[in-house]
């Protein structure tokens, strides 16, 4: 797709921008629509225009997924700090700093691998606000936000959610294990888990069971850190989001173990306001770097 250069064309205009941010952070031109309740022709418009001004081609279809070129990766680090500033400089026009406590649960992964960018860039404009945070099982989580105990729950789910929940970004749980000793070739296959309920769990089960595949759990714990030190250990192979995937290597057809669903990061808000919609805004473009870096699990 050839498009001439604009170089001192039209400015990039901001709405431009957030549909493309969305097409990328949903993965599809019909999530971005929805989310921004535009019609899809409306968000193929945008995107045209986009590249006209960028004088590139921004997105490419595979038949897995929408990938960005090398023009849209840059477009869209550049992208997300121009809708940042400009949604910094409102707060700042209007003289109303988000302030008050917000009470948040997070599930261990969440906490360990996504939040702590979350609170530093939060915190870097929203000095006034205050964080409660509790880690848990996303189950127990949203039990005590029911009980009026959380206003707002990080998690995870393996099919979509229609009522509450936000949706964050999506990506493939993986097999994972040590990355200098084989898996044993003899026996069940021993496995890692956190105890129920857990869609790490309940995924890693369901997809075994609908094979001829032998396995048994010989390490459980409520600690993600702790499941990890097992895979690395060589102890047990564990189940992991993608994006996780440090210090352990991916397991798969060649050890004999199934294809895993696809992990969904959520946000679940008890009561909206301005506190807890620039937080979850934060987290989706956190999981969403996270997830451009991960690595490819096909």
């Amino acid at each position: 797709m050839t498009i001439p250069p604009l170089a001192d064309g039209p400015p990039l205009e901001t709405a431009l921008l957030r549909s493309f941010l969305e097409i990328v952070d949903s993965g599809s031109f019909a999530a971005a629509a929805e989310r921004l309740a535009l019609t899809p022709s409306a968000i193929s418009g945008h995107i045209k225009r986009l590249e006209q001004i960028a004088g590139s081609s921004l997105l490419l279809r595979t038949t897995r997924r929408l990938e960005m070129t090398l023009a849209g990766e840059t477009l869209y680090a550049y992208g997300r700090n121009i809708l940042e500033l400009e949604r910094e400089a409102r707060a700042k026009l209007r003289g109303a700093p988000l302030n008050g406590k917000l009470r948040i649960g997070a599930s261990e992964d969440f906490a360990a691998a996504w939040l702590p960018q979350v609170l530093q860039r939060f915190r870097q404009w929203q000095p006034e606000a205050v964080i409660e945070l509790k880690v848990g099982i996303t189950a127990d989580l949203l039990r005590q936000q029911e009980r009026g105990r959380l206003d707002l729950v990080f998690g995870k789910r393996c099919s979509r959610v229609e009522d509450h929940g936000v949706l964050l970004w999506e990506e493939p749980l993986v097999w994972a294990f040590a990355t200098d000793q084989p898996l044993p070739v003899t026996g069940p296959i021993p496995l890692a888990v956190f105890p129920e309920p857990c869609v790490y769990r309940e995924s890693a089960i369901n997809a075994l069971s609908n094979t001829q595949t032998e396995w048994r759990i010989v390490f459980e714990s409520s600690s993600m850190t702790a499941c990890m030190s097992a895979a690395r250990a060589g102890f047990a192979a564990t189940v992991i989001a993608a994006s996780q995937l440090r210090q352990l290597r991916m397991l798969g057809a060649q050890e004999g173990l199934p294809e895993l669903p696809a992990a969904r990061f959520y946000a679940f808000v008890r009561e909206e306001n301005s506190i807890s919609a620039a937080l979850i805004d934060t987290a989706r473009r956190a999981g969403q770097q996270g997830r451009l870096s991960m690595p490819s699990p096909f």
